[in-house]
């Protein structure tokens, strides 16, 4: 049984890529499962997992709005504004992070590509930040 089974048409969800949105339409024949609308404008088809039907995401990002803990995910503001050069440094070294239009980072690959490549053109470098480093546990 998928999670998105039993939607319906008006269903509120949050996804973590653009946040608050509605589902607008349900499909039975198709690849996608459902099409939400964004509080931005922005229509993305998901499949009945909650995996949008662009960029590289291999997990769920859509969610009833009552079923998601947001406690644990990462909207934390930018510390430090980078440079256009670092910014080109952390994409090569695959260390660089972007904020979604939600509010979360996620990793630059993950994001869309004209999403990334605008906020570049139009030096919204306030948006990227260097991937966290994992704590090693003591053993």
């Amino acid at each position: 049984m998928a999670y998105f089974d039993n939607v319906k048409v008006g269903d509120k969800v949050y996804g973590l890529v653009f946040g608050k949105g509605k589902v607008c339409e349900v499909f039975s024949e198709s690849f996608y499962s459902v099409l939400v609308e964004f509080k931005n404008g922005y229509e993305v088809p998901y499949t009945e997992d909650g995996v949008p039907g662009w960029g590289n995401f291999k997990k769920q990002t859509l969610f009833f709005r009552d079923d998601i803990d947001l406690s644990k995910v990462d909207f934390s503001p930018v510390t430090k504004v980078l440079s256009p050069k670092k910014v080109i440094q952390l994409r090569e070294k695959e260390r660089l992070e972007v904020r979604l239009p939600s509010g979360v980072w996620c990793s630059y690959k993950k994001a869309d590509k004209e999403y990334t490549e605008e906020l570049l053109e139009s030096d919204n470098l306030h948006l990227f930040r260097e991937k966290k480093k994992k704590k090693k546990k003591k053993s």
